[in-house]
């Protein structure tokens, strides 16, 4: 529990490395822009947008591959990749090639056609040669967009014991979300019967009629068969490319294909009593979905333990000093409550409360931020008032400026989502910022 670490009911996870994920190559689908989150994807692309403070979103899926053991990596990029290739070369180099790990980049480069990467299937596809080159045994196939912990081992373990060609990790979801998921049937054995991509009208569990069986969007195949697959669908004038789409339902329908759904929660790593058990994944692919997450880490004991030294959550940091908070005046006083703090930031004669600061914010005396994410290199400026609100990098907001009070005033700035979260970036407020995002 990170508000309490002596009350922490978590036991320590063991790892689940084996000659199976070292014999394992993690293909991380990263070329996404995320349209859903507005213009905070402008200039990078989802996987590269920040989080928790000091993390980027793909950095989950990378620790969760490092800290199950598997190290030979490639990262599929294409749209506005140059802030996420940035933060790879910086952060993600310390892999030994000695020792047959690596972390690749795999950019569209037209290797096989003219054409960009098509699909989710097709950015594999277009890279073959390097699952021919590498030989794996197996091949994970991984979104670099979703915030989890997950012991991969623990899934592969459990494809190799069903003798399985394709194997889908899954977690049930509420029936009114299902429409944005692949949704799942299986039977007793947990062998997929059906599977369709974003249905209209998605069919809920057994017994469960409030539940759908939803696809993460973590698959691990045989590599032969993957290689197989992917040829056969390239040559398919009526495929979309992707796996959702045409290569599971197309597996599923094959009799003799054994494809298996692996249960989130027999490999999610930091369930605690306090969380009910419940396995922890957000798609922060919405705003609001991507401020709750972050809000939720302020909560004395969040979901999601990023204290936890048994799988700790790697990334590039710079070498910033501490957090300072300064000014003890009465109506002057820099505080922060129930609140993440980065390291070097000044909070200057004012208060932050229930809120996540990247690092390199500074905010200016007698400034209010409440319920708010704040990315690198803000600035809030002197007597200005922020509340539910996302700031983007490099924001300069204007002293005695309020953003999140008056939601008609806000909409003619900014972004506000239907829940009024508000969403600034330096374009909304006539800054021509000229950085790597």
């Amino acid at each position: 529990m990170q508000g309490n670490p002596e009350a922490n009911t978590q036991t320590p996870h063991t790892r689940f490395v084996s000659h199976l994920t070292r014999s394992t190559f993690a293909m991380i689908l990263a070329g996404g822009r995320g349209s859903r989150l507005m213009q905070l994807t402008d200039w990078r692309a989802k996987p590269a947008v920040p989080f928790g403070g000091k993390f980027r979103i793909i950095d989950f899926t990378l620790s969760n591959c490092v800290n199950s053991g598997i190290r030979r990596i490639g990262v599929a990029t294409q749209y506005k990749a140059q802030s996420l290739i940035h933060h790879l070369q910086r952060g993600w180099s310390f892999l030994d090639g000695r020792f047959d790990e690596f972390i690749e980049l795999l950019p569209a480069q037209q290797q096989i056609t003219e054409n960009w990467y098509q699909g989710t299937a097709d950015a594999v596809y277009q890279n073959l040669d390097h699952l021919r080159r590498t030989r794996p045994k197996h091949v994970l196939i991984l979104s670099g967009d979703h915030i989890y912990k997950m012991d991969y081992g623990r899934m592969l373990a459990e494809h190799a014991s069903n003798q399985a060609q394709l194997s889908v990790a899954c977690i049930d979801i509420p029936i009114e979300e299902a429409q944005a998921f692949g949704i799942m049937q299986i039977d007793e054995t947990q062998r997929v019967l059906g599977f369709s991509e974003k249905p209209q009208l998605p069919q809920a569990m057994p017994g469960r009629p409030d539940r759908a069986l939803a696809s993460m969007g973590v698959y691990v195949f045989d590599t032969d068969y993957l290689i197989a697959a992917l040829e056969r669908d390239a040559h398919d004038p009526q495929s979309a490319h992707d796996f959702g789409k045409d290569l599971i339902p197309h597996a599923v329908n094959d009799p003799q294909i054994v494809v298996h759904a692996h249960n989130f929660a027999d490999s999610c790593v930091g369930m605690t009593a306090e969380s009910g058990n419940l396995p922890y994944w957000r798609d922060v692919g919405t705003i609001d979905a991507y401020w709750e997450a972050n809000m939720e880490l302020t909560k004395i004991t969040p979901e999601l333990n990023l204290y936890d030294e048994d799988w700790p959550i790697w990334t590039w940091q710079e070498q910033l000093p501490p957090a300072k908070f300064i000014f003890d005046d009465a109506q002057r006083r820099g505080v922060a409550i129930d609140s993440l703090i980065s390291g070097g930031n000044i909070i200057s004669g004012a208060t932050v409360r229930r809120s996540l600061l990247f690092s390199r914010v500074r905010v200016h005396s007698y400034a209010t931020v409440e319920d708010s994410v704040i990315l690198p290199k803000a600035d809030i400026g002197r007597s200005a008032k922020v509340r539910r609100a996302v700031i983007d990098k490099h924001c300069r907001i204007a002293p005695g400026m309020s953003i999140g009070y008056d939601e008609k005033a806000d909409r003619q700035r900014f972004h506000v989502t239907d829940k009024g979260i508000v969403l600034v970036t330096p374009e909304m407020l006539g800054q021509n910022i000229h950085h790597i995002p």
